[in-house]
């Protein structure tokens, strides 16, 4: 029996376990590094201990969800692990959430506690009051104005805690560690349920693919609310000891200083932030780690781009070859160093039965392509299900098989190749986003009768948001005063490049609009481009 048809348990482990044995190894090497600001494992252990304590004297127990809203500093980290030490479940939301995107999730958890930035407690007290679960908020940082609120808001700073004892009731591998919730494709965002194992095993897979060691300097400016800097970035660092410099976000003109700041050997990027540094202007810094950093992670780098990484910045391996959705990551996948056919995604590892079946559940042949679907060979390195939808969870996962909702195919060499996405979603600059949502923001305007958000390639690879929209009878609404009227109302991400108005949407005879018409249209003669106006969007 081959490697592939087996069934094994394979590597059990908790990232509160490797904290731990680091902590036995070296306590005092430097883990953590923000801006220069340097933690050691033992600090991160001291003060996740203290804080879990506190956490668990406002009442959270094994099973609770507590929600984080926080911005890449060590607070992020304490408060993920602090809330892991007691067995309760880590929610950490986009910071770029507000309105009915921020209020759903909040929701949806039925989280009694948020911890957020003092940056974000506006966005959280402006929903507080739908919010049947929610009793405190704990502030991070001292707030600009006075928030009115309907649940209290008391400063983090004062529940940091001194309480160095012990915590010996610790998750099991196969416990619910984490919610990530998924971008909502084809209704609300669902809260993906994750296993300790689960964010362990796609760690691993990143370390076959994409090796660190301990004397390595992991670099990265990703957000702590996805997965690629939880698991890929964070707990691939822990696994082996690395370093780990986290910028507070991404920045072309700061990286190359940042890296010499820091050390840094490996990067851990996504593509389009790959494609924006080859393409940047030379500078100083750069010409001085010229072959520093060796490793750049990230999947969707372009033959081009990786020629450029390594022939500009001396890198020697460039990009991944994987495909994964949150609820199974990753499917395919290749060691470091193995030869991946141009345009592939690695082949099947030996985590997953990955196969191609047609819309009947019927498997395809080699060379045709059709909808992805998977099962785990390992114990718990698959979602558990979405979080209080059960039925949504049946519809998954059918047939015994978790369908991907994605397109593919497999060569006769064992390469997958990703074709097309089934789901009707977006992916601009890494961030998944929901027409659904998206729609229901835009159909609440005034002057709007119809509405359809579909995405148009962008030229820095990914998607750019297009809103397709249809005027109420005698309305009248420019262009760009909706756009403004947006910005007000999305997460910068989100905020649309393209909007045009049409008499009508294109619709199917059950009355579903034809949104692959739209996106194949793309940006028409009629379309109004925020990059023409003077409208500036940033994160906030």
């Amino acid at each position: 029996m081959s490697q592939l048809d087996s069934w094994g348990s394979g590597i059990r482990d908790t990232h509160i376990n490797a904290l731990a044995r680091m902590v036995a190894k070296n306590p005092d090497k430097t883990f953590l590094d923000f801006s220069g600001d340097l933690y050691t494992f033992a600090d991160l252990d001291r003060l996740s201990t203290r804080f879990a304590h506190s956490l668990a004297s406002l009442g959270v127990k094994r099973g609770d969800a507590v929600v984080t809203m926080l911005d890449n500093n060590i607070d992020a980290l304490v408060a993920w692990f602090a809330i892991n030490k007691l067995c309760a479940v880590s929610v950490p939301v986009n910071t770029a959430l507000r309105g009915e995107f921020l209020r759903h999730q909040l929701s949806d958890a039925e989280t009694e506690i948020v911890c957020c930035e003092a940056a974000y407690t506006d966005r959280i007290a402006s929903v507080a009051d739908k919010l049947d679960t929610l009793k405190l908020i704990l502030q991070r940082g001292a707030g600009t104005t006075s928030v009115n609120c309907s649940v209290p808001i008391k400063d983090l700073h004062t529940y940091r805690g001194n309480d160095d004892t012990p915590i010996t009731e610790l998750p099991e591998p196969g416990d619910l560690a984490a919610l990530i919730y998924t971008s909502g494709t084809t209704g609300p965002s669902k809260g993906c349920m994750l296993s300790y194992n689960y964010l362990c095993n796609v760690a691993r897979q990143q370390l076959a693919a994409v090796p660190a060691e301990e004397h390595d300097v992991v670099w990265t400016p990703l957000p702590f609310f996805h997965m690629n800097a939880i698991a890929t970035g964070f707990i691939s660092s822990l696994l082996v000891g690395a370093r780990m410099a986290i910028a507070p976000r991404f920045s072309v003109s700061g990286f190359w200083p940042d890296i010499e700041r820091s050390g840094a050997t490996v990067v851990s990027i996504l593509g389009s932030m790959g494609t924006l540094l080859a393409r940047a202007p030379d500078n100083d810094a750069m010409t001085r780690c010229f072959g520093q950093v060796h490793t750049v992670r990230g999947n969707n780098f372009s033959e081009e781009v990786k020629n450029i990484w390594r022939e500009r910045f001396g890198a020697k391996r460039v990009g991944s070859n994987g495909y994964g959705i949150s609820e199974a990551t990753c499917i395919t996948s290749l060691p470091a160093g193995e030869y991946a056919a141009p345009g592939s995604s690695g082949k099947r590892t030996a985590d997953f039965d990955v196969r191609i079946f047609d819309e009947n559940d019927n498997e395809l042949p080699v060379g045709v392509a059709g909808e992805v679907v998977c099962r785990p060979r390992r114990p718990d390195i698959m979602f558990q299900g979405y979080w209080r939808r059960p039925e949504e969870t049946n519809k998954i996962i059918r047939n015994m098989w978790l369908h991907c909702g994605d397109i593919g195919k497999f060569d006769e060499e064992g390469f997958f190749y990703f074709v097309d996405r089934k789901k009707d979603y977006m992916r601009r600059r890494g961030e998944n986003i929901s027409s659904f949502e998206m729609e229901n923001t835009f159909i609440a305007h005034e002057a709007l009768a119809d509405v359809a958000v579909h995405a148009v390639p962008s030229p820095l690879g990914e998607d750019d948001v297009k809103v397709t929209a249809v005027l109420r009878e005698g309305a009248t609404l420019a262009e760009e005063e909706l756009c403004r009227w947006a910005v007000e109302r999305l997460p910068y991400y989100a905020v649309p490049r393209y909007i045009e108005f049409r008499p009508s949407l294109p619709r199917n005879p059950q009355g579903k609009v034809l949104k692959y018409l739209l996106r194949e249209e793309g940006r028409t003669a009629s379309t109004w481009d925020i990059e023409d106006s003077d409208i500036v969007v940033t994160k906030r």
